[in-house]
């Protein structure tokens, strides 16, 4: 790993504030623990729009709706803040059961924390893209970094748009944002919250509980994925870069895992040899899917930051389940 990544100086310096906008969503459960760890708690103010029970009393915690201009802007200055990540989204197939929201959250909300970044001095910005900014015009296999963009969904309409605005944004007031396009993120801490690729979250769970999965995708449907200790340590290395070698102001292709549902039911076999999968596509998330990457060229990441994924499928199995079932038993 290289030395900017975790070191010393990052991990003691105590001026740092650093504020998680939806910090009660499946990243940002994961992140705000992490931080947490990493530096003083009282350095990290998790905000969501809900209580976070998990994140209350452990470090400052506020209610935030990210769609108050105001609040947004108060709850930085209060709390001197350096560092934000904006996490707070609808996601995919969410977002097509009202699209106009999805896009006023995803797009205004950005807008709101871009603008207090830029008016307030906040030093770094991290918000989350998505593999969703492609489309079935995209070549599929290895999609490369610069490539079609042409999404069909209102989710990846709205983070192709928030790309091009941190770009703007950096390039018109030097605001350092910094941008992942998340492949699916699978994590044991937090439930499916409306994605397309939320099968492969749900699947360990049913296979525990029941030994049974009706799948919302085809067998065949493979797309990238990444485990969560993968996606946490990504964010980090990226935040921890220094900016000279930042040369991606839109937002970086992330890769891990590639793998379809017949694959991930292959993998989950190995441990419970009675679990059983059956297929019962959704025409929504299907057609989604279809217009998604197979697999992503993250070779910039690499070039730039030292990006390598540490989990492959079956590692990411055994931890999975191992992990459940210790949940399941407290």
């Amino acid at each position: 790993m290289p030395d900017f990544c975790i070191n010393q100086t990052i991990m003691t310096e105590g001026n740092k504030k650093i504020l998680v906008i939806g910090a009660g969503g499946q990243i940002g459960l994961e992140l705000t623990e992490t931080l947490r760890k990493r530096y003083n708690p009282n350095q990290v103010v998790a905000t969501d729009i809900r209580d976070v029970p998990s994140l209350m009393g452990l470090g400052p915690f506020e209610k935030l709706d990210v769609m108050n201009r105001e609040a947004v802007y108060d709850i930085i200055r209060r709390h001197g803040i350096t560092d934000i990540y904006h996490l707070a989204a609808v996601l995919s197939a969410t977002g097509e059961s009202n699209p106009a929201f999805a896009w006023e959250l995803n797009m205004n909300g950005l807008l709101y924390v871009l603008d207090a970044c830029k008016d307030l001095g906040v030093k770094k910005l991290f918000w989350p893209s998505s593999i969703a900014v492609f489309g079935p015009t995209t070549p599929r296999h290895n999609t490369p970094q610069e490539t079609v963009m042409a999404p069909n969904t209102v989710y990846g309409i709205s983070k192709l748009a928030g790309e091009l605005w941190c770009s703007y944004y950096h390039q018109k007031y030097g605001v350092d944002v910094r941008s992942i396009r998340y492949p699916g993120l699978i994590g044991y801490k937090s439930l499916p919250g409306g994605g397309t690729t939320d099968y492969a979250v749900d699947i360990y769970h049913k296979a525990l509980q029941t030994q049974q999965f009706s799948c919302f995708l085809g067998p065949e449907n493979a797309l990238p994925m990444m485990y969560m200790p993968d996606a946490i340590r990504a964010t980090l290395s990226l935040m921890d870069a220094p900016a000279e070698r930042i040369s991606i102001r839109t937002s970086y292709n992330l890769g891990g895992i590639s793998f379809n549902p017949a694959q991930i039911a292959e993998s989950i076999k190995r441990h419970i040899p009675s679990f059983e999968i059956s297929y019962n596509p959704d025409p929504l998330r299907q057609q989604i899917a279809n217009s998604w990457p197979a697999s992503i060229d993250d070779s910039k990441a690499t070039e730039d930051w030292d990006w390598e994924a540490e989990y492959d499928l079956d590692g990411m199995t055994a931890d999975m389940l191992q992990n459940l079932t210790l949940l399941q038993s407290v």
